[in-house]
């Protein structure tokens, strides 16, 4: 299997405060309100991303829910919710040109924002040393 490599832009500032889930979601909160997204990895290995169904404002979900789905030319995958809490916003220009998760999955990319229910659940995500660690051995594995 080749590595796929682009490069994605990741800001320091947002990255040293965006924490991951293994099924490779992101969130990163600021006064109480989490932006979720996929990562740069999963939207690789997606490919070009062509449909992307996000859940409804006003939602209660709780942390792992399935709350919606993207899907590829070459596969489709749900997004999963790294907290709880009610969705505030969803990011309309993403429905509408879903391309945008692969140009820039951690900007104009980011899905829904939610405002946190239970914000000690950030403590059980990994921070950005982790998560590249986490890719890694996933990556050694597949081979």
């Amino acid at each position: 299997m080749r590595r796929l490599r682009q490069f994605c832009r990741i800001s320091r500032k947002d990255a040293v405060k965006r924490r991951y889930t293994k099924k490779h979601e992101w969130v990163c909160v600021e006064n109480n309100v989490g932006t979720v997204g996929i990562t740069c990895f999963a939207q690789e290995a997606l490919g070009d991303i062509v449909y992307v169904e996000l859940p409804d404002v006003d939602s209660e979900i709780a942390a792992g829910d399935s709350v919606g789905a993207v899907e590829s030319v070459k596969a489709a995958s749900d997004i999963y919710s790294p907290v709880s809490g009610k969705v505030m916003e969803k990011n309309c220009e993403v429905e509408e040109n879903p391309a945008l998760i692969n140009k820039s999955p951690y900007d104009e990319g980011w899905l829904f924002k939610l405002k946190l229910s239970k914000k000690e659940e950030l403590n059980e995500l990994m921070d950005e040393v982790a998560y590249n660690a986490f890719k890694k051995m996933d990556e050694e594995n597949a081979h």
